[in-house]
């Protein structure tokens, strides 16, 4: 069943947190949580238009991987760095049955949120396409630090981006290291755009979304635009069930339509406030 928003605006804070208050909860976390943490969003206002690097372009050749961990590279020399703001500290402290987060920059295990879903997976993290060994990302960083000296000294001013990559044009002359293991390929262990989210994940996502309909409880959107499918169909199950969908961000999103309450305001203020 579609339920019908009010429209969107900063005075539905109040109703959408008496709503909210003493419910079960899950919460759907997106970029603008952690731009109080000094990493940007993706569509926010004021963000500029950018177009991420595909899982398909990066399998096309050397070239594109060289570009993909040349910036990659810059990013998450200084997303290492954030620190998780008052609103991950917020979202630890509700006690949700379960938090899916769309981000990667893993704030929110740093924040020690329990029953918590990496819905992308941890830029922190790396896998061989090859030989699937997973290893940290730190280690990687200093390998690629030791074959390129000076990189980051020479790209101090680039922009950040969500996801751990700058923006940065020119990469020619960066070296990529294989995996240490067997030769192949390495990847950030990130969900790219035209990879599909682990079945495994999706499911346990959907279960606690479900299981909201039998205990009166509620779906919380925070920080999302929701413009791609694998934050959207979790707003979609809850309101399909009848269950309650506040969405809080700063912008419209494409799951008003189904929100109970569409709020506009920081997440943060709104986080704080509920916990």
């Amino acid at each position: 069943m579609t339920q019908t928003a009010l429209p969107r605006g900063e005075q539905l804070a109040a109703p959408a947190l008496d709503l909210l208050r003493g419910r079960p909860l899950v919460v759907l976390t997106g970029a603008g949580l952690s731009t109080d943490s000094g990493i940007p969003d993706y569509r926010g206002p004021g963000s500029p238009a950018r177009k991420p690097m595909t899982f398909q372009e990066f399998l096309s050749g050397p070239e594109a991987r060289r570009r993909y961990w040349a910036r990659s590279h810059l990013g998450w020399g200084r997303m290492r760095r954030a620190d998780p703001n008052e609103g991950h500290l917020a979202v630890a402290r509700l006690g949700a049955e379960l938090v899916i987060t769309q981000n990667v920059d893993g704030l929110h295990e740093r924040a020690g949120t329990p029953r918590l879903v990496a819905l992308h997976g941890r830029i922190a993290d790396v896998v061989c396409l090859d030989c699937r060994l997973t290893s940290p990302r730190a280690a990687l960083q200093e390998r690629l630090d030791a074959l390129n000296p000076g990189w980051h000294e020479r790209h101090a001013s680039v922009r950040i981006n969500p996801d751990g990559d700058v923006e940065l044009e020119d990469t020619a002359g960066f070296e990529v290291p294989a995996c240490e293991a067997c030769g192949g390929v390495l990847k950030p262990d990130v969900v790219f755009f035209g990879e599909n989210v682990p079945k495994d994940r999706v499911e346990r996502c959907y279960a606690a979304v479900e299981s909201l309909a039998d205990t009166d409880g509620a779906l919380l959107v925070v920080g999302s635009s929701l413009t791609v499918m694998s934050g959207l169909r979790f707003v979609r199950r809850a309101a399909a069930l009848d269950v309650p969908v506040v969405i809080v961000n700063r912008g419209e999103t494409r799951g008003d339509p189904l929100a109970t309450y569409a709020v506009e305001t920081g997440c943060t203020e709104f986080l704080t406030a509920l916990a």
